[in-house]
């Protein structure tokens, strides 16, 4: 599924009148380890999120969680996992993703990952597992997610790309138990 994202953003003229700012395809496209690849529409700095300005909040380089105080929107698709993963070093995924991980059991797959933010994930195509530490979800397209800073991985065991849309607002980290 390489069709790229269609991003229509809304903002004001000098007069305050509701304009179009930008319209077609979302330009901050991003591979990632094992064929992913990530599309970033938008970010925010701050909350409550600051709608005066013009400029391009995605035309940025930025890691997986959102800034403090911030949020991210994205949509990335991940194509079936092949043995090629198993080869994938798990500190190296999470630091090119810009995760600083803490100390913890060891990763249950290449992809595990953890971010301090809620995470809202719709499956728009395909399916795929999210792994937990110790068990799995399998989801399909329009099934909806909650992710509230768990450790996680995103497998597709499938045989087609699977799609998802994130919003990802940042968080407190959990207490310990």
């Amino acid at each position: 599924m390489s069709n790229p994202v269609r991003r229509v953003v809304t903002g004001h003229d000098d007069g305050g009148k509701a304009i179009i700012i930008a319209d077609g395809a979302a330009p901050n496209v991003r591979p990632r380890p094992g064929g992913i690849v990530s599309t970033l529409l938008w970010a925010t700095d701050e909350t409550p999120a600051d709608i005066s300005g013009r400029a391009d909040r995605a035309a940025r380089s930025i890691g997986i969680p959102p800034p403090p105080r911030g949020s991210i929107f994205r949509i990335v698709d991940f194509p079936p996992v092949g043995d090629e993963v198993k080869a994938i070093d798990n500190a190296a995924y999470v630091r090119a993703m810009g995760i600083h991980q803490a100390d913890g059991p060891p990763a249950r797959h290449p992809y595990t990952h953890r971010t301090n933010s809620v995470d809202y994930a719709l499956v728009l195509a395909g399916e795929i597992d999210m792994l937990l530490d110790d068990s799995e979800v399998h989801l399909k397209a329009g099934d909806v997610l909650v992710q509230q800073g768990t450790n996680h991985a995103w497998v597709n065991n499938g045989t087609e790309t699977c799609r998802i849309a994130f919003i990802l607002i940042d968080a407190q980290a959990p207490l310990s138990t």
